[in-house]
C-alpha cells in the first residue's frame, strides 16, 4: 500500500492536516518526503536516533542537526544555561521588561480599550527584548532584529533558497557582530551568556591537540548555537504569544486562571493551549538505513518530517483535539518534541510566555477583536497576525 500524496505548501498546519490523517498517520509530498502525521509515528521516529538522524542541514546546526556523541557532548555543555538557577535568577530580569513593555501598550489606551496585533505588537518585541537581556545583548539591537524576523519570515514562506541563505547569513554576522567585542575584551568581557558560553569547554577530542578530551567551542559552533537560541525562539515566542492572547480572549476563565494560580498551573494552560495550536510545526529527519514506519518500507537515505502540529492533534492519542484538559493531555504533548533532541530551551521559552502573560493579563482584560485574524501557512504554524483588545482593569 503507497503511502497517500500530502502537499503542505501554502497550507494552514492545523486545518490541513487534521485532514489527512483520516487518511492514515503517513504521507509523502510529491518530491519524495515522508511526512510523519501520526502521535506514535512521531514518537517512534524522534525516540530512534540510530535509524533516523537529524544531520539533515546543509547549513551547521548545532546541536539540534548533530546526532551520537558530538549532540550528547554538545547539549552536556550548554543544556546548563537553561537550568533552573538560571532561569530563576532571570525571572526578575524578564519580569522588569514584561512591565515595561506593558506600560508602553497600555500608557494611552482609554476605558474602552485599544486593538493591536498580539504577534507584531506584543509577541515580537517582548520576545527580541527578553532575548537580547538574557544573552547581555546590546538594547540598541532591537530594530535589526525585529527587521530580521520580519525579513526571514517571509524568506521561510518564499521557499527561496537563495533568500533563506542571505537572511540566515545577515543573522550570523549580527551574531559574528557580538562575539567580536568580548573576544578582543578578554578578562574585562560581561559576564553575559554569550560571554560564557565562548568560554564554555566541551567534552570532544581536538584534533589539534594529541589526547585531548576536551576543547573550547569552535567560534563557527558559538554562531551556530547562539543563532538556534534567538533564531528559533524570536519567531516561536511572537507567535506562540499571537495563540495564547486570541485564546485568553475568548477563554476569559483562564485568563483568572493565569491571573491566581501557580506557575505550575501556568505552565499547564500554556503548553496545552500550544498543544491544541502550535506554531512548532515540524522538524526533519533522514533514514540511516531501510525502516517500516505505519507499514511503509522506507529506504535509506529518504527524507521525513516530523509534524509536531499535527502530532499533537492525533484523535488515536487526543480522541477531542481541541478539547482543553491539560490533566489528561499533559503526559503525550510534544509541543517541544521528545527524545534526545527535545528542545533545550523549553524552559526559558516557558518561562518568558508565562511571565509575559501574568504581566499583561494583571494589567489587562484581553478581548476579542472586530479585525479578523490572519492565520499562518506552511513551513510556519499559528496566527500571522492576531488582533486582540486590550483593556484597562478596573
Amino acid at each position: 500500500m503507497s503511502a497517500p500524496v500530502f502537499d503542505p505548501t501554502g497550507l494552514e498546519p492545523r486545518s490541513a492536516t487534521d485532514e489527512q490523517r483520516a487518511s492514515g498517520p503517513l504521507a509523502r509530498t510529491p518530491e519524495g518526503t515522508w511526512v510523519v502525521l501520526g502521535h506514535a509515528e512521531a514518537m517512534e521516529v524522534a525516540g530512534d536516533h540510530d535509524s533516523y538522524s537529524s544531520a539533515v542541514s546543509r547549513f551547521l546546526q548545532v546541536p539540534n542537526g548533530l546526532d551520537g556523541v558530538e549532540h550528547t557532548a554538545i547539549r552536556a555543555a550548554t543544556d546548563h544555561f537553561f537550568g533552573p538557577e538560571e532561569m530563576a535568577a532571570f525571572e526578575p530580569v524578564l519580569r522588569d521588561v514584561a512591565r515595561d513593555l506593558v506600560e508602553e501598550l497600555t500608557a494611552d489606551v482609554g476605558p474602552a480599550g485599544t486593538e493591536v496585533d498580539a504577534v507584531a505588537a506584543i509577541g515580537a518585541v517582548f520576545a527580541v527584548r527578553a532575548q537580547t537581556a538574557w544573552l547581555g545583548w546590546p538594547a540598541e539591537l532591537e530594530p535589526q532584529l525585529l527587521q530580521w524576523m520580519v525579513d526571514n519570515h517571509e524568506a521561510s514562506r518564499s521557499r527561496d533558497l537563495a533568500r533563506t541563505a542571505e537572511v540566515a547569513e545577515r543573522f550570523d554576522a549580527l551574531i559574528r557582530s557580538v562575539i567580536r567585542p568580548r573576544r578582543a575584551a578578554g578578562a574585562h568581557a560581561p559576564d553575559d551568556v554569550t560571554n560564557r558560553l565562548i568560554h564554555q569547554r566541551v567534552e570532544l577530542p581536538d584534533p589539534e591537540v594529541p589526547d585531548s578530551t576536551e576543547r573550547s567551542l569552535r567560534d563557527e559552533e558559538i554562531v551556530s548555537i547562539l543563532r538556534n537560541w534567538t533564531g528559533g525562539d524570536l519567531g516561536s515566542i511572537a507567535l506562540c504569544v499571537g495563540v495564547l492572547l486570541t485564546a485568553m480572549s475568548t477563554r476569559p476563565q483562564l485568563a483568572e486562571r493565569l491571573r491566581h494560580g501557580t506557575y505550575e498551573e501556568a505552565v499547564a494552560i500554556v503548553d496545552e493551549l500550544l498543544r491544541i495550536d502550535s506554531p512548532f510545526v515540524s522538524n526533519r529527519r533522514v533514514t540511516t538505513c531501510p525502516v517500516t514506519l505505519a507499514g511503509q518500507e522506507i529506504a535509506q537515505g529518504e527524507r521525513l518530517l516530523i509534524h509536531w502540529t499535527s502530532a499533537n492533534r492525533d484523535e488515536r492519542t487526543f480522541p477531542s483535539p481541541d478539547e482543553f484538559d491539560p490533566a489528561a493531555n499533559t503526559p503525550h504533548n510534544l509541543v517541544y518534541g521528545t527524545g534526545k533532541h527535545v528542545c533545550p530551551g523549553r524552559p526559558l521559552a516557558t518561562l518568558e510566555l508565562v511571565v509575559a502573560l501574568q504581566e499583561l493579563l494583571a494589567v489587562v482584560e484581553v478581548a476579542p477583536a472586530e479585525t479578523p485574524g490572519e492565520r499562518e501557512i506552511a513551513p510556519v504554524g499559528g496566527w500571522a497576525h492576531a488582533p486582540v483588545v486590550l483593556i484597562p482593569r478596573t
